[in-house]
């Protein structure tokens, strides 16, 4: 891959809101610029070009998992890469219930983004 890097390890944050069940994987202090609108999905892109958020909206529906799981994710990873106008973003996350694991969760979404400006980028991102 020929696109530019970004290290957020131990940058991520996520949020999840119960009512309107939207789930949100972001990186922390990026300067905002545009977002991709999937339908379910909406991926954001900060100044320099990388994807530096995922807003997954049904997310209970999408992931498969009850309101209470998503609203206790506590560690997750979020790896992005964008190629030849192709977005691919693996999602890991952990959710705790009483101090135990209770579910551990993965997710690849991978959409077209061929109208998009976006370029060639990978982002890396964890909280734990």
């Amino acid at each position: 891959m020929k696109g530019k890097h970004l290290n957020a390890k131990g940058k991520g944050e996520s949020s999840y809101d119960y009512k309107n069940d939207i789930l949100l994987f972001k990186i922390k202090d990026r300067e905002y610029k545009l977002s991709l609108d999937f339908g379910n999905l909406v991926v954001d892109v900060d100044k320099e070009g990388f994807i530096t958020g995922l807003r997954i909206f049904d997310a209970s529906q999408l992931l498969r998992l009850s309101k209470l799981a998503l609203k206790n994710v506590k560690q997750f990873e979020f790896n992005a890469k964008v190629e030849e106008k192709v977005i691919t973003i693996q999602l890991r996350f952990m959710s705790m219930l009483r101090n135990k694991c209770l579910v551990k969760q993965g997710q690849d979404f991978v959409r077209d983004a061929i109208n998009s400006k976006i370029e060639d980028s990978e982002v890396s991102c964890t909280v734990a």
